[in-house]
């Protein structure tokens, strides 16, 4: 095992302590007269206005007493410090009085060598979380360097990163407690999509995170295990929520970022970094960015690394790469820059434009098939949505579906019977579209299956199925032109304006 240079200085001097006896007997008369006073060094704790004061000395018994505890490493001279310096004080406060074991401390870096040299500071201010007396793994601060962004920072560390939801009553007061939440679905709350979720949710303090592995509340939200929401408050009361379900290793270090974030528009980068000409494109979009502080995220998506998950959402191959994508990820509309020329101008003057709704959201859609009409249950995709369900002499009657959707696979003989009974029907069309790799305007897929029927006629209208999902109810929906006969009040009908033809 091989030691620090800090560990080899005391085991120098610890070495010559040893040998001061042997250097002559003027030395050791000394000593035993009292002539010459060894230094006693004290590990006791001290504190200025709430903030223990830390040296290499009492360093240890600071982290054995304290569960968690910030460390600030900093310089008397240094601006960024002194301005920090009395919010740090005012949160060492509000943490010392809440009775849970949360404290904060100080390290005066540039008198404390061997300290700074042991945890890499060569900056200042340099803040580091200490949990349960673990020396050698501290966590770098992520929170904003302020009173209430510490408190919060470090209340999230303290507990649990989520708030476990047991049933319909709790996830909907959960939901209504603020304007943006995340809830991860997960079957098992100890997988490990599910630990990679806390890890995000510990360090995105802004936003309440909540978890739940209840079937009930699956179903109730159109996800499937494994799937995070993004729940957003809407005028008029309620939420809109947009699903994300998740491969394996889904989470990458832009995570806390993205999920943290209030800005709801993102500008995405796509690149390979172990390609130099991709890098070189990196300089143009940072500098772009400023002037959007507060009105646009720019995230860098790796397609070679941890974001090569990312492209199947925005339907990108790797080789399509170096390439850019704006997301709003309350609507999830998606744009795609026309150019391909990354200069930091160009790219700047695309989210401008974007902002400013100059650009058309790009639309996904594979291209026809060519028997999309040769079965009972006829192929839908983006370049011929808009041509069949707005049919005006067809009652069309729409699956949503995502390939590797479990309810979906589920349903599929059962609409596959529905096809079969209507083959022949003068006016009723049974169709699917696979919603993962095609995109309608103005038509968002919130939850896999939706299903949804477009009844003839001139006005455009949408209705959505929510009733059960057989054979016998299905048929009675379509012969009753859109309606069970059980309900009592007409289903909510929705009239969606002109759509544009899908681009590829």
């Amino acid at each position: 095992m091989g030691c620090s240079k800090s560990q080899l200085l005391v085991v120098l001097l610890l070495s010559l302590a040893w040998l001061v006896p042997s250097w002559g007997e003027d030395e050791e008369a000394q000593v035993e007269e009292g002539v010459v006073e060894e230094e006693v060094v004290s590990d006791e704790l001290l504190e200025e206005e709430g903030v223990l004061v830390l040296h290499q000395h009492n360093f240890e018994r600071a982290l054995h007493e304290h569960r968690l505890l910030l460390v600030e490493f900093y310089a008397p001279w240094c601006g960024h410090c002194q301005a920090l310096a009395p919010e740090f004080t005012r949160a060492a406060g509000i943490l010392k009085n809440d009775s849970t074991g949360l404290r904060l401390a100080k390290v005066d870096a540039t008198e404390e060598t061997h300290l700074s040299a042991e945890f890499g500071v060569t900056g200042y201010p340099v803040l580091k979380l200490f949990r349960d007396g673990n020396r050698t793994h501290p966590i770098d601060f992520t929170g904003t360097q302020d009173a209430e962004g510490i408190v919060r920072w470090m209340r999230r560390k303290a507990g649990p990163s989520t708030e476990l939801l047991q049933d319909e009553a709790s996830a909907q007061e959960f939901i209504a407690s603020q304007d943006v939440v995340v809830v991860g679905f997960f079957k098992d709350l100890q997988s490990k999509a599910a630990q990679g979720f806390y890890e995000i949710a510990s360090d995105a303090v802004d936003v309440p995170f909540g978890v739940s592995n209840r079937t009930e509340l699956f179903q109730k939200y159109s996800v499937i295990p494994d799937t995070v929401c993004l729940f957003k408050k809407v005028r008029g009361g309620g939420a809109r929520h947009l699903a994300l379900a998740l491969p394996q290793g889904a989470f990458s270090p832009n995570s806390p970022k993205i999920f943290g974030a209030k800005i709801l528009n993102h500008l995405l980068l796509f690149i390979n970094k172990t390609l130099e000409a991709h890098l070189e494109i990196l300089g143009s979009f940072r500098a772009a960015a400023p002037p959007f502080r507060g009105q646009v995220l720019f995230v860098l998506i790796d397609v070679n690394g941890e974001g090569a998950q990312v492209l199947q959402y925005f339907g990108l191959k790797s080789h399509e790469a170096p390439t850019m994508r704006f997301i709003n990820i309350e609507t999830n509309r998606k744009y795609r820059m026309a150019t391909d020329e990354f200069t930091s101008q160009a790219v700047g003057s695309f989210a401008q434009a974007v902002l400013d709704g100059k650009v058309q959201p790009h639309l996904m859609s594979e291209e026809v098939p060519e028997d999309w009409d040769k079965r009972p249950v006829k192929v839908l995709v983006g370049k011929n949505f808009e041509q069949v369900a707005y049919d005006e002499t067809k009652n069309v009657f729409v699956k949503f579906y995502a390939p590797w959707c479990t309810h979906c696979k589920e349903m599929a003989p059962v609409w596959e019977e529905l096809g079969e009974k209507y083959k022949d029907h003068e006016n009723i069309i049974i169709a699917k579209l696979d919603a993962t790799a095609n995109e309608i305007m103005n038509l968002t897929i919130r939850g896999y299956p939706t299903l949804h029927y477009f009844p003839a006629g001139p006005d455009r209208k949408m209705i959505e199925y929510k009733s059960a999902r057989d054979l016998e109810t299905f048929s009675k929906f379509l012969e009753n032109g859109g309606m069970l006969p059980a309900e009592k009040t007409p289903p909510v009908v929705s009239r969606v304006p002109g759509l544009q033809p899908a681009t590829a």
